[in-house]
């Protein structure tokens, strides 16, 4: 499995299992974020599982679980501190990767990163913020 990269130090993927936990810390990753919500689908590898995995190769992790009831201003604030508080690259996943893409841009315009240069981004990895495109101009005002 390729992690899409979403900036220098961030990336996002799709569901993953104990091997791309493995993989991630094998590419430099030092923080796994979980933007899925437990149960979400039978096939899901369980939170903890992962968690397990990662401490075990020595990575962080934390669970911001988005549902798709959409996004609250509590987990755009934590995955911006989750960024900024990680030692190193970040890799965010979700059932597709798009979640967690969508909420990589929220917390990002808070900061006051460009809207557009965040939306080219994500374009280059294959995913389209378009349905919070008007929340990160929002975000990204606010946060300059």
């Amino acid at each position: 499995m390729t992690f899409r990269q979403l900036s220098e130090q961030v990336f996002a993927s799709p569901q993953i299992g104990i091997e791309q936990v493995r993989e991630a810390a094998r590419q430099g990753i030092t923080l796994i974020v979980n933007n899925r919500p437990e149960g979400e689908s039978e096939d899901q590898a369980p939170g903890e599982a992962i968690a397990a995995a990662a401490r075990e190769a020595g990575l962080d992790y934390i669970a911001i679980p988005i549902t798709h009831a959409g996004f609250s201003e509590s987990q755009v604030a934590a995955m911006r501190d989750a960024l900024a508080g990680a030692a190193g690259p970040v890799l965010a996943y979700c059932r597709s990767g798009t979640r967690s893409t969508l909420l990589w841009a929220l917390a990002e315009a808070s900061r006051g990163q460009s809207p557009h240069t965040l939306a080219a981004a994500a374009t280059q990895a294959g995913y389209d913020v378009t349905p919070v495109r008007a929340l990160m101009d929002m975000l990204a005002a606010r946060g300059q």
